[in-house]
């Protein structure tokens, strides 16, 4: 019988530290979810937007899934587990290493960001509505057309300023509180720094990187520990 823990985090928290979308991270997973098809099931079963099996803290080597499916990188999963490994190990990362391609990593007045390549990300397409109140209206569920889709409008255009919502059916999230992938793809195609205030209640900064990269940061909270007692039981249902 095998005892997994499971830190659960909420990254892209507000100033309050409210809000933020859930992520779990799974440490030395190498040891005990090496199977990628135990890391599907796994990551399904928890239930999180996105789950991080990191099979070497020290190097960050590690993997991200959604309910559905693995993924080659996600803003908020990178952000995450970031945040938690400079914890944990006494030092920020300055690189993360998952399945699409290594990705830098700083921290800058209290917010954690990551630097990732657009190529690996989903490709998240954006519509843009006449004001916020129109995005807030917005209701589940969505129709197949909204699926892997962003929907925004400008808060303060001056000042950067937006307000969206993301919608990931076919990655098992019917709504993602605080999507940091499709977040940067946006302000790539703004070409400008964004304060995005997505979901329910979550802050999300995003700006345009190097031609091809994008940055995201933000504020981590951790919301609890989940310890699962019997990993082999968990797994069969």
């Amino acid at each position: 019988m095998s005892e997994l823990e499971v830190r659960v985090l909420r990254v892209f928290a507000d100033e309050t530290g409210a809000g933020g979308s859930l992520l779990a991270v799974i440490l030395d997973a190498g040891k005990l979810l090496a199977d990628p098809r135990d890391r599907a099931l796994t990551a399904h079963r928890l239930g999180t937007p996105a789950t991080v099996f990191v099979d070497d803290p020290e190097q960050a080597d590690l993997a991200v899934y959604t309910p559905d499916r693995q993924l080659p990188t996600a803003g908020d999963a990178l952000v995450g587990v970031a945040w938690l490994l400079g914890r944990l190990l006494g030092g920020h990362p300055q690189t993360l290493r998952p399945a699409g391609g290594d990705a830098v990593s700083w921290q800058e007045a209290g917010r954690v960001w990551i630097r990732g390549a657009l190529a690996a990300v989903p490709p998240w397409a954006h519509r843009q509505l006449a004001d916020a109140a129109e995005v807030d209206a917005i209701e589940l569920p969505r129709p197949p057309g909204d699926d892997l889709m962003q929907v925004w409008a400008w808060l303060d255009e001056t000042a950067g300023i937006v307000r969206a919502r993301a919608f990931g059916e076919r990655h098992g999230v019917a709504e993602d509180e605080a999507c940091g992938s499709a977040s940067m793809l946006l302000a790539a195609a703004l070409g400008r720094r964004l304060t995005i205030r997505h979901g329910a209640g979550s802050i999300v900064l995003a700006q345009p990187g190097p031609p091809g990269f994008a940055d995201v940061g933000g504020l981590v909270v951790e919301d609890e520990t989940r310890v699962v007692p019997d990993l082999d039981e968990f797994l069969a249902g």
